[in-house]
């Protein structure tokens, strides 16, 4: 495991190889130090206790572990011991390493062979950092024999003060059903419409949000900053989540998970493939992020 500090003006990033992981994401201001997502309390953290962690092949969980493509039948073996679900691909449990890296910037590459899924893949992360703010980019290449489906994502933990607001327009709105799976489309709840900058609810939130806009912004009026995100045109998607103590014991209120997506949750699984890309032997899809703090 390596761990990689880059520094832009106020700005500092650092980042692992262990799971292609952020530790944490900082801004100076004044003699002070804010932190833009959730900072780690220790380096050998996993994916669940980083800042940030990628979405590759794809993100979420796929009904019953298994899906259909192309006249073939596909399966998948759970990959925690807490979830009965293949959950959110490899990359946030390999061991990445680097591919390049200046003062500002750094490119973490990852390769999965199959080993138990139908998916063969080269990812790749790159980072980086100039005095306004952070770019996120994230690609994939199959590197297997058949065409198969795929997207992209992150899974960043952002703080959560009692004040926070998160503006993120979105068209439709995903139920969550037993095994924390998407049920059904429907109308954006009052309490879940975040068309304009509104707080966090007080309770469990694991939702899809359909046809988002690509822009986000997180405000936090006790620490006086704002974060803008935007998105490249193939993350359409995006997911909430706030956790709670029957799920997580230590939970505190303290954060919250926006996740940009490529694509719906179980999209394997839609007529449609729910924004999934078919990706033929040695092609490949790639979006950026782009995080942009300021004062209020």
């Amino acid at each position: 495991m390596s761990i990689v500090s880059l520094e832009a003006g106020p700005l500092s990033l650092r980042v692992s190889t262990r799971g292609g992981l952020v530790l944490g994401f900082w801004r100076d201001v004044g003699s002070g130090r804010t932190a833009l997502l959730r900072p780690c309390l220790f380096d050998d953290v996993d994916a669940l206790g980083s800042s940030c962690y990628p979405l590759v092949p794809f993100g979420n969980r796929v009904k019953d572990n298994k899906f259909s493509f192309e006249g073939n039948d596909y399966h998948f073996r759970p990959n925690t011991d807490w979830d009965k679900h293949y959950l959110h691909g490899e990359g946030w449990q390999a061991d990445w390493s680097i591919g390049g890296r200046t003062p500002t910037s750094i490119e973490l590459v990852f390769v999965h062979e199959g080993q138990g899924t139908p998916y063969e893949y080269q990812a790749r992360q790159r980072f980086a950092l100039d005095e306004q703010g952070l770019t996120m980019t994230l690609a994939v290449e199959n590197r297997g024999q058949r065409s198969l489906p795929f997207g992209l994502g992150w899974h960043p933990y952002f703080p959560m003060t009692p004040k926070t607001t998160l503006l993120a327009p979105a068209r439709k709105f995903w139920t969550e059903v037993e095994g924390w799976l998407p049920g059904h489309q429907t109308e954006i709840p009052k309490e879940l419409d975040f068309s304009s900058p509104a707080p966090l609810p007080q309770h469990w939130v694991n939702n899809g949000f359909e046809d988002w806009n690509g822009e986000a912004c997180i405000t936090w009026p006790e620490r006086n900053t704002s974060l803008h995100l935007t998105a490249d045109a193939i993350f359409k998607n995006a997911f909430v989540f706030v956790s709670d103590t029957t799920f997580d014991t230590s939970f505190k209120r303290d954060y919250f998970c926006f996740e940009p997506m490529s694509h719906l949750a179980d999209g394997h699984n839609m007529p449609d493939l729910g924004g999934l890309k078919v990706l033929k032997s040695g092609e490949a899809i790639s979006g950026s992020i782009h995080m942009r703090p300021s004062s209020i």
